[in-house]
């Protein structure tokens, strides 16, 4: 092994890993055999595969190094840093954008993993939030939900180019083309019908009152051909799949988060919060708070914290730091739900001049009768 210079450490052995898809270079930072006060360093490179992480695990043993930092590439980090921490070792994750920053970062892949290790035993490298074992799966399962409705969403407003672009009006006087009207006037124009009277008739509940602007904006229906109609089934399809997988997710998630219940109750009871708003939040944090230091540092790692870039004079654009996407969204989702929420009227208490005008009696005169 190579000595290198000696300086101030946090961490007496460590190890770096940069991580690729199929391999993965390790370097180890221990003090020197001949010279404690000096640093012994080396290098290897191990296959990304099960056999592979565990040889590496065995070198780390022999070494006597309990530590190991590595750098978030994409997914590539997720199999070596599981199967290490199961391991027994303690595993830290870096953050790439805070590590980029870093001075002396090297341009090769065994340099940077011992660049890696020579700022982890420094304090340098500051971990990132990973969620907990049994959380894991938890978000695989409210991520995939999440992306199963915007898939769905997006299949939505191709339906309603599509009916636009055959000059049916429709999403102009309804406002969810796909509650029961819509879906029962797109079905009848997929079976043949082109009537606008006939097809206005299908109007339910609040939508009955606007039967003559139905027939109105369905006058262009007999531009709708029969391969629009194909199209449409098509995309109706598509929605109808993408509702039932994501219905089948939430029986799911329903049972993995039962031993939250209390916890998701609370996040209920927050204005503009509903049940999927409660889960996906806690599949992303968890329920442990203490793994954030404070609440502007889970705002950060939500993405909600503002940016401020100013020289001089010049006062920069605020933007949003780039955080968690899943809970970025549900944190948007909520807040605008919010602003549309009205607040219950607190009940007038007896300090308030309306409520000590109730509850004063009746004034009596003066005068003697």
């Amino acid at each position: 092994m190579d000595e290198v210079t000696d300086e101030p450490l946090y961490r007496d052995r460590v190890c770096g890993i940069d991580i690729g898809k199929a391999e993965l270079y390790a370097t180890i930072r221990v003090p020197s055999e001949n010279n404690p006060a000096r640093r012994a360093a080396e290098t290897r490179s191990f296959a990304t595969t099960r056999r592979g992480v565990l040889a590496l695990a065995d070198w780390l043993r022999c070494w006597q190094v309990p530590a190991v930092v590595m750098e978030a590439t994409g997914d590539y980090w997720k199999g070596p840093f599981y199967r290490l921490e199961a391991e027994g070792l303690e595993c830290v994750l870096a953050d790439a954008r805070q590590v980029k920053n870093l001075p002396g970062r090297p341009k090769r892949d065994p340099s940077d993993s011992s660049w890696l290790a020579a700022c982890f035993e420094r304090g340098a490298v500051r971990p990132c939030f990973v969620a907990a074992p049994e959380f894991r799966v938890i978000r695989l399962h409210t991520r995939y939900r999440r992306d199963l409705t915007e898939e769905r969403t997006r299949e939505k407003q191709r339906v309603e180019k599509l009916l636009e672009s055959a000059a049916v009006k429709l999403s102009s006087v309804l406002t969810d083309i796909h509650g029961v009207t819509g879906r029962d006037i797109m079905n009848r124009l997929i079976a043949g019908q082109r009537d606008p009277k006939a097809l206005a008739q299908l109007a339910r509940a609040r939508a009955r009152r606007k039967i003559t602007d139905l027939e109105h904006a369905l006058e262009g229906a007999e531009f709708f051909a029969g391969e629009h109609a194909a199209l449409l089934a098509a995309m109706l399809e598509r929605i109808d799949q993408r509702t039932a997988q994501a219905g089948e997710l939430t029986e799911v998630i329903e049972r993995l988060l039962a031993p939250w219940e209390e916890q998701l109750a609370q996040a209920e009871s927050m204005p503009g919060w509903g049940r999927r708003s409660a889960e996906d939040t806690l599949a992303e944090t968890g329920p442990d708070m203490t793994r954030f230091p404070t609440p502007a540092h889970l705002a950060s790692w939500g993405g909600r914290t503002p940016l401020d870039h100013q020289s001089g004079k010049r006062a920069g654009r605020a933007r949003h730091k780039k955080g968690n996407r899943y809970l970025a969204a549900v944190t948007g989702e909520t807040a605008v739900a919010a602003g549309k929420t009205r607040p219950a009227k607190a009940p007038a208490t007896a300090s308030s001049p309306a409520a000590a005008a109730r509850t004063r009696p009746a004034s009596r005169s003066a005068t003697p009768s």
